[in-house]
Order: structure tokens, then C-alpha cells, then sequence
């Protein structure tokens, strides 16, 4: 659980720090883009943390879920643009996919009660 927490609070914190390729990634239809690269930054943060507590694991665990869930369209974005990201490998670009699936997986081994 910790490698895990510690792949997302700094995972989040570079949603600060590399705030305009979030923004890039980010699907044009959403509205308010900046706010929302900072609100999954902030959730990023806030769950990893919270996954480390006992008391709350489960329900990090469920958080990080919904949150791969809610960026997964960012994801498929890139995927079907990936002439805008020439810095990415399209290879790479198209593992992420299949990535959030692994990470949903590792999240909901979180989730089991025998784990708190």
C-alpha cells in the first residue's frame, strides 16, 4: 500500500508543477480545465495519504477507484491524439490504457476489510 500511496501523492503533486500538460491531456469538452487538473491533483494527494491510515484505507482505496475512473477520459484523449504529445512514445502513450485498469486492481486489493 505504500508504493502505491507514494505513486500518487507524487503523482498529484506534479499536477501543480506540470500544470499545462494536464491541461493538454485533458479533453476539450470538459469545462473549467485548469480547476479540475488541480482538484484531481489535490484528490491524488489527499488519497494517498489517507490510503496510509488504517482507520480510512478502505475508503481511500474507493476514492482512488472513482478518481482512475474520472481521469480515465483524459487517458483515452491522449490515446486518440497522440501527434499532440511528440515527446511520448505513441507506445507508451497507448499502455496507460490498460495501466488504469492495473491501478483500479491494486486499488480495490485496499478495499477488503481483512486489510484494515
Amino acid at each position: 500500500k505504500y508504493l502505491l500511496a507514494f505513486g500518487f501523492v507524487p503523482a498529484g503533486i506534479n499536477h501543480f508543477i506540470n500544470a499545462d500538460f494536464y491541461l493538454k491531456i485533458m479533453p476539450p469538452v470538459l469545462p473549467a480545465p485548469l480547476f479540475l487538473v488541480y482538484l484531481s491533483g489535490i484528490f491524488e494527494i489527499a488519497l494517498g495519504i489517507t490510503l496510509l491510515l488504517p482507520k480510512f484505507t478502505r475508503l481511500a482505496a474507493w476514492g482512488l477507484i472513482a478518481l482512475l475512473i474520472a481521469v480515465f477520459p483524459a487517458n483515452v484523449y491522449m490515446a486518440m491524439n497522440t501527434g499532440l504529445f511528440p515527446e511520448f512514445n505513441p507506445t507508451a502513450i497507448y499502455l496507460r490504457l490498460p495501466l488504469q485498469i492495473v491501478l483500479i486492481a491494486w486499488a480495490y486489493y485496499f478495499t477488503r476489510k481483512m486489510l484494515d
